[in-house]
């Protein structure tokens, strides 16, 4: 029980670094500008890429499990956390180089295209423990428990993902 609360404590501290310098790196931190229009540029369309894999794998790898199969799930998952993972270095690269992005169209899509940026950085912020949290559990062997916290983590992954892919759509058609 003590090398458990272990683990939740460093998953705790690990998520409010991450959530931490992620705040600073959006919110305080200007961009540089080094070569904004270079491959910089193009890191908005593979982290949507990135989002839309994930999405993938954590579809395939829940049909897996229904279907009762526990090898291919594991591997699936693995390779979402994996996507997610270069979704954060990607992303991460990106902002430190361009900084944030501003929204500037107008009419009814600008509160639609809030609602799900907003709604995506608040459940983002869930996400990270959560999903440490369940790869824990699964490490471990917990599996009545990490069933429990997947139930919660998956469509909260699942919902991050999509509409990360949503929010590069829309700043690409619209802004």
């Amino acid at each position: 029980m003590q090398s458990e609360k272990t683990a939740f404590g460093i998953i705790g501290v690990l998520s409010a670094a991450v959530l931490g310098f992620l705040f600073w790196l959006i919110y305080f931190k200007t961009g540089s500008d080094v070569n904004a229009t270079g491959w910089i540029a193009q890191l908005p369309a593979l982290n949507a890429f990135f989002n839309a894999l994930t999405a993938t794998l954590l579809v395939s790898g829940y049909v897996a499990i229904k279907w009762n199969d526990i090898q291919l799930h594991k591997y699936l998952m693995i390779a979402a956390t994996v996507s997610s993972a270069c979704f954060l270095v990607s992303y991460v690269t990106y902002h430190n180089f361009h900084g944030d992005t501003k929204f500037l169209a107008t009419g009814i899509i600008r509160p639609v295209y809030f609602g799900i940026l907003i709604s995506h950085i608040l459940l983002s912020i869930v996400q990270v423990p959560l999903i440490l949290t369940t790869l824990y559990l699964a490490a471990v062997k917990n599996y009545v428990r990490h069933k429990k916290v997947a139930r919660i983590t998956f469509p909260i992954w699942l919902y991050v993902s999509v509409t990360g892919v949503l929010v590069f759509i829309i700043l690409k058609w619209f802004n």
